[in-house]
């Protein structure tokens, strides 16, 4: 199979590739970008740890042709942070221990970085909704609800650490 030229914007990085058109956006950023923070779970799109933003909206990375994107802003959870200091949700997960294996947790990152970019203060049950796609088998979600409600009500700012 012929491969074709992407051209996308990761975490504010411009990339062009050769990929095959058949490839998914986790493998392409996984396997050609070395991106491996966004986690390849079920391969069907029910668990969500593959999540990333696409031109700031969680979509699922297992299910959508890398060559869909092309010329789109792609956030992973690499993106969230700077080289310097964690986000306010990253730094808020770490307190409230809001992860346990890791495994969902850049999904659940995502999740919540998207809904406090539209909902800035939502309550438990709006994070609850948010979150409902990404399944962890580890913390209860409670510890996970416990973190995003903490920055929501302003107790991480982005100046912190």
């Amino acid at each position: 199979m012929e491969k074709k030229l992407l051209r996308l914007t990761v975490n504010a990085e411009y990339h062009e590739l050769y990929i095959k058109p058949k490839k998914l956006l986790v493998e392409v950023l996984r396997d050609e970008l070395g991106l491996t923070g966004t986690k390849r779970g079920c391969n069907t799109g029910a668990c969500c740890a593959c999540s990333v933003l696409l031109n700031g909206m969680t979509v699922k990375s297992c299910s959508v042709l890398a060559m869909q994107v092309e010329g789109f802003e792609v956030t992973t959870v690499e993106g969230l942070a700077n080289v310097e200091k964690l986000s306010p949700l990253q730094l808020s997960f770490l307190d409230h221990g809001a992860y346990q294996c890791g495994f969902c947790t850049s999904g659940m990152l995502i999740s919540a970085t998207s809904l406090l970019s539209e909902n800035p203060k939502p309550t438990a049950e709006e994070i609850k909704e948010s979150i409902h796609g990404n399944i962890c088998r580890c913390t209860g979600y409670n510890s996970i609800i416990r973190a995003i409600k903490a920055v929501a009500g302003g107790k991480y700012k982005e100046d912190k650490q």
